[in-house]
């Protein structure tokens, strides 16, 4: 079985490396001309690159510099060798933060498998860059060490792992957050110096243009994507949807943070990358590589059934089964093609509540125990209470029935372990 693991594994290396040689990946195209024109004033987002719009941050572009110096099989191949490499390293992360110690190829193999995973690749996307880089810092954070610059690395190349800097805000984590201010400023501050008429453009007329990009396509997991699918043509998504990602921000952002309270932060972290997901106004299908940390965190519940139905979902991919590309079937509400057709977006819905359910249980089996442990600890009289408060050690109070004094030394209690016991009897 391990070979016929390691033998998938190698094959699918070996298809990323042979794939990364012939085709031509469409968004690492317009990384490697973005950087090309990131010195050419505002072209960078003034012109089209490759018949698209460059729509992310100047940071992103500044970083393609070094690849745009190179030809374009010879960068693509690094670049695609690269997310492959951060994508090892953000499962390694997970399984620590799960606190399973299983072997990590057949764990990489099966996640290469997830259609956002491949997807990335296909494209020549950043996102596993970006899950690499939360992750690495969200461990740190559950390590109790200092955290913060890989979100904000993550944050200067695409805005939506800000949501991390609320999350550690909301936890206490101050200094943390102030840590991923500063790096996302740093990086901001450095594409502006390379290329500050870009950097005027990007910041002050096009980060919140969504217009640049199709909102109503398919492959839009958000919200306002489903809406406007639906809605086409007959009304248009107003200035009440703003309701929408705000309510869903709070709710998501709360649940996470309460987790985290709690020193789940795997669960944190899979809940606030969900909530990213639903409160951005655009979800590509391959922004959808947090079902990594969503999936670990519901196998390591015991939740084999939901975790096995959302790899399948996520493997499958029903979306792309539905009518799309301008197809009319894709406008509109179907009762039976609207719910897959928007499958992504229903699973992170589901997610959310399911970890706020997941709390109010978790709730509810403490509550329940408490009053059970009480009952099976030995009355306590006031004699033995007094004892307890005097020291214990020499006393053989309720502090020493286990043995133990109250400084944790071996104390002179077995008689009354022996007591207890009878009496239990």
């Amino acid at each position: 079985m391990k070979r016929w693991v390691s033998l998938i594994f190698v094959l699918e290396v070996l298809g990323i490396v042979a794939f990364s040689v012939v085709y031509d990946s469409l968004d690492f195209r317009i990384y490697w001309l973005g950087g090309h024109a990131i010195t050419d004033g505002a072209d960078l987002y003034q012109e089209q690159l490759a018949d698209h719009w460059f729509t992310n941050t100047p940071f992103m572009a500044a970083l393609f510099t070094p690849l745009a110096a190179l030809p374009l099989t010879v960068s693509r191949l690094l670049w695609q060798l690269a997310p492959l490499a951060a994508f090892i390293w953000a499962c390694w992360t997970t399984l620590h933060m799960a606190g399973r110690h299983v072997p990590i190829v057949p764990v990489v193999a099966a996640g290469l498998l997830l259609e956002p995973v491949w997807h990335t690749f296909f494209l020549g996307q950043v996102n596993l860059f970006l899950l690499a880089l939360v992750l690495a810092d969200m461990h740190r954070v559950a390590l109790g060490r200092p955290a913060g610059i890989g979100i904000g690395i993550a944050t200067a190349i695409k805005l939506t792992p800000a949501i991390f800097v609320v999350l550690l805000l909301m936890t206490r984590r101050a200094k943390d957050a102030v840590t991923a201010t500063a790096t996302f400023a740093v990086c901001t501050l450095l594409a502006y110096f390379i290329a500050p008429d870009a950097s005027r453009v990007y910041w002050l007329h096009t980060f919140y243009d969504t217009s640049r990009v199709g909102v109503p396509y398919i492959s839009n997991q958000s919200p306002l994507g489903a809406l406007t699918r639906i809605l086409w043509r007959t009304t248009e998504v107003g200035d009440w949807y703003t309701a929408i990602p705000l309510t869903i921000g709070i709710f998501g952002l709360t649940t996470a943070a309460i987790w985290a309270r709690r020193g789940d932060w795997l669960a944190a972290t899979a809940t606030a990358g969900a909530t990213s997901l639903l409160v951005s106004p655009i979800s590509w299908a391959h922004h959808w590589v947090w079902v990594v940390p969503a999936l670990a965190v519901l196998l390591r519940n015991n939740n084999r059934k939901t975790a096995l139905t959302a790899y399948l979902l996520f493997v499958l991919s029903p979306l792309w089964w539905t009518p799309h590309n301008g197809h009319p079937l894709e406008y509109g509400f179907h009762f039976l093609l609207t719910p897959v057709a928007n499958c992504y977006l229903l699973a992170g819905v589901f997610f959310l509540v399911h970890m706020a359910v997941r709390l109010r249980d978790q709730d509810a089996s403490r509550t329940t125990k408490e009053p059970s442990i009480r009952r099976s600890q030995p009355p306590r009289g006031r004699l033995s209470i007094r004892l307890a408060r005097a020291g214990g050690r020499r006393s053989g109070g309720l502090e020493c029935t286990a043995g133990r004094g109250v400084l944790g030394g071996a104390g002179t209690a077995r008689p009354a372990v022996r007591f207890w016991r009878a009496a239990r009897e």
